[in-house]
């Protein structure tokens, strides 16, 4: 899948990047998997946006209303890097509402063969507000088809730890020309679609990666009493489960993303309801 990236290259060589600096970039590179709704679209349907929702009997009603479920075993071979269960369903509920230092959303891992009930897909709106009753309404519905890409850091700064100061990305002194050649290439190279699973998270505007503020809020969740630990402040040991750009389809968000992220040793012991969610919103 690396062969993909000719466009990239010869956009880069054109800008006098030096050809070692691209290699290393491009070493960065993450598989993912993007999800479709179209049914014009190539690959295998792997889940839905919306649809009934199904839970084991001892799982509590969520807190927020549901984006997708996406079962496990449909999903291609290698999609992703991630260390996801080989089959059940992960299903992510979302408000693309800014939250603060409070996560916005859930994942549940239903196991493959677990008894499921139908439960009422509006128990999260305990107050009736009509604002996020219209909100849901507008939320996708449909089949999701999967086809395995490639990702590339769309951010050129991180704070490194115990430090206050921003950074351009260590050892890589053209980042920020690198994701102007991504942003520019990147519709000759991979597909995108309104969800992605792994590879590396994006937004209407990334100067930071969203994984690593992400980090950081559940940081501050914990120390607000939001969100249970432990939490790492190391953004090296969270890693992105899940993208949904809401703002493509959602009444009143335009130019919102939620990230799902969840730290590596969470994902490796399947500890989703380990997982923090916060929204971008760029109105």
């Amino acid at each position: 899948m690396r062969d993909r990236f000719g466009p990239f290259r010869d956009a880069a060589e054109a800008q006098g990047i030096p050809a070692v600096d691209v290699e290393r970039w491009l070493a960065t590179a993450r598989p993912c998997a993007t999800l479709t709704l179209s049914d014009d679209e190539a690959g295998p349907v792997v889940g839905r946006f919306g649809g009934p929702l199904l839970l084991p009997a001892g799982t509590p009603d969520p807190d927020y209303p549901l984006v997708a479920s996406i079962d496990l075993a449909a999903l291609p071979a290698d999609a992703t890097d991630l260390s996801l269960p080989p089959d059940g369903h992960l299903l992510f509920f979302a408000m693309p509402e800014p939250g603060g230092c409070r996560p916005v959303g859930t994942v549940v891992h239903v196991p493959a063969g677990a008894p499921v009930t139908q439960r009422n897909t509006h128990t999260w709106n305990t107050a009736n507000i009509d604002a996020y009753n219209k909100m849901f309404a507008s939320y996708p519905q449909g089949s999701l088809r999967a086809r395995a890409e490639m990702s590339l850091p769309y951010h050129t700064f991180v704070i490194p730890p115990g430090s206050q100061e921003a950074t351009y990305l260590p050892e890589h002194p053209y980042c920020s020309e690198l994701v102007e050649v991504w942003e520019d290439t990147k519709d000759r190279i991979a597909s995108t679609g309104p969800m992605q699973i792994g590879g590396y998270a994006d937004e209407e505007v990334v100067e930071f990666d969203p994984v690593d503020i992400a980090a950081s809020i559940a940081a501050d969740a914990v120390k607000a009493g939001y969100w249970n630990g432990p939490v790492s402040t190391d953004a090296t040991d969270w890693v992105l489960l899940a993208d949904w750009h809401a703002g493509m389809h959602v009444w009143n968000r335009e130019g919102s993303t939620v990230h799902w992220v969840i730290q590596r040793e969470d994902l490796a012991a399947r500890n989703f309801d380990r997982v923090f969610a916060t929204v971008s919103w760029n109105p």
